[in-house]
């Protein structure tokens, strides 16, 4: 280390050490109350309302603000589970044996809950499904 580095660090040790400070100093400085003194309550901060916000506690949203929203519907015809061994095997041509039985509804999801009922009817080149039954909150929950 030179000769110069090691006097700007004596330089600012002697600085520091100049400068050490009493508690009761620091406490001074920070408002706090001298030893043996009795401490005020703290009193309760006043928030005031913001001007325009006095209806934004009710949580009332129109119903119109969600008539636009897209919401994924998804139909679902049956299922089953397969070993990896038996999907390996699957190819072009094979078919898939479902829990359900022909005629059977088909379950239709919005998002992921269970909404309705319906069968599967051919509308030309395309599938689509006549829903038959909308299925109740109350009888989602007891199946569950």
């Amino acid at each position: 280390m030179s000769d110069q580095e090691s006097g700007g660090t004596r330089k600012t040790r002697k600085a520091a050490s100049s400068t050490n400070l009493e508690q009761a100093d620091v406490d001074a400085l920070f408002g706090a109350p001298a030893a043996g003194a009795e401490q005020a309550e703290p009193e309760a901060p006043d928030f005031q309302e913001l001007p325009g916000t006095a209806h934004a506690a009710t949580p009332e949203v129109p119903i119109t603000a969600l008539l636009d929203l897209s919401l994924p519907v998804s139909i679902e015809l049956g299922r089953t589970t397969m070993t990896v061994q038996e999907l390996l095997r699957l190819g072009r041509g094979a078919v898939v044996q479902l829990d359900r039985l022909a005629g059977e509804p088909v379950d239709i999801y919005v998002g992921t809950r269970r909404f309705a009922e319906g069968e599967v009817v051919v509308l030309g080149e395309h599938f689509g499904v006549r829903i038959t039954r909308i299925v109740s909150r109350v009888s989602v929950q007891d199946a569950a």
